[in-house]
């Protein structure tokens, strides 16, 4: 089998309700979506969400890298030799790890239809659905609480609250949250790296009567250890996220002792084959891991999913940056009833471009 053509294309998604966090306002994603064609009439499907602050890319990034490194690069080359090739253009694609995970997609979509097996059980199948979080973004006490009791009444039973920019007002809305939902609903805060660490601290005490399931990225990504003096300082979990874009940051968060938990997201990390690995050194380090995203299609989304499903130390998910994109052309991609994931049973990826 031999890979034909690659085809790549950006589409422009604006959000339902623009949001806020603690460094940007976002009101719009774009993403790009490939296809991958093989001289076996199957064909690969992936997605970039390029991301200026997090993934330093651009949707026009992405296009240029993949038509004029990667596609030359694979063409004529075998898709099942997705290791190689992987490995390979990580070094040409540096710096450019939405487009990577694009790649990878879509090379482990056709891995998944030559065995005719849908991706979550090919890698495993621990699972066969997994609760998420629906995130709200930085807006007034009142307002978030109404959004936390209507996603409650839609079935969510996991909240991701956004701050950062204000300590006394997070505090507020943890307290109003957590009175307007009851106990059984499971709390996150994300900082989004806008706390100091005194700050951080004084919000886990403070918020403790209200029982925050974790803390994540409290303080800058570029200052790692900052996040060691937190995890020793408060009894909840401190998750990196923005820390965390290689295998190696993995392994040196993990060597220092310094999180108790890794936010993987597929699109800065560079897709599931670099994902596998970070997870398992999370798991040799005892560290829990969620699986997270960006503002993504559902075809993205899917594809974190399948990951999620299939290993046994990814015990969360926030997997809902596809619910308030307007015209996802993939939004079938995956399945949600009452806050939970479900992946299709059909090959790889389970869904068609």
């Amino acid at each position: 089998m031999k890979i034909t053509a690659i085809d790549t294309w950006a589409e422009h998604m604006a959000l339902e309700e623009p949001y806020q966090i603690a460094y940007e306002r976002v009101e719009s994603a774009t993403n790009v979506f490939m296809r991958m064609e093989t001289n076996a009439g199957i064909t690969g499907c992936g997605c970039a969400a390029p991301d200026r602050h997090v993934t330093k890319e651009s949707a026009d990034s992405v296009l240029s890298v993949v038509q004029n490194i990667a596609a030359p690069y694979l063409k004529g080359k075998d898709p099942l030799r997705y290791s190689l090739h992987l490995e390979r253009l990580k070094r040409f694609l540096k710096g450019h790890p939405s487009a990577l995970a694009c790649i990878d997609m879509a090379l482990y979509d056709i891995l998944g239809k030559v065995c005719g097996m849908p991706l979550w059980k090919l890698l495993g199948g621990f699972r066969t659905r997994i609760k998420t979080s629906i995130t709200i973004g930085i807006i007034p006490v009142t307002d978030t609480v109404a959004r936390a009791k209507e996603y409650v009444s839609q079935g969510f039973s996991a909240i991701k609250l956004k701050g950062g920019l204000n300590l006394d007002e997070d505090v507020q809305k943890v307290a109003g949250v957590r009175e307007a939902v009851g106990g059984k609903i499971e709390l996150r805060f994300d900082a989004n790296q806008g706390y100091t660490v005194d700050e951080a601290v004084r919000f886990v005490k403070k918020t403790a009567p209200f029982r925050i399931e974790l803390i994540e990225q409290p303080t800058p990504a570029g200052n790692a250890h900052l996040l060691g003096k937190i995890s020793r300082s408060v009894p909840i979990p401190v998750m990196a996220d923005e820390s965390v874009h290689s295998l190696r940051d993995a392994f040196r968060l993990a060597r220092g002792d310094l999180i108790d938990m890794v936010n993987i997201k597929l699109m800065k990390v560079g897709g599931i084959h670099e994902a596998l690995m970070i997870n398992a050194v999370s798991r040799s380090a005892g560290l829990e891991v969620m699986v997270g995203c960006m503002d993504e299609a559902a075809l993205g989304i899917a594809a974190g999913l399948h990951f999620a499903l299939a290993r046994p130390n990814v015990l969360y998910a926030d997997l809902d940056g596809f619910l308030g994109l307007k015209n996802d052309s993939t939004r079938n991609a995956v399945i949600l009833k009452k806050g939970t994931l479900y992946a299709s049973n059909a090959p790889g990826l389970g869904f068609e471009l």
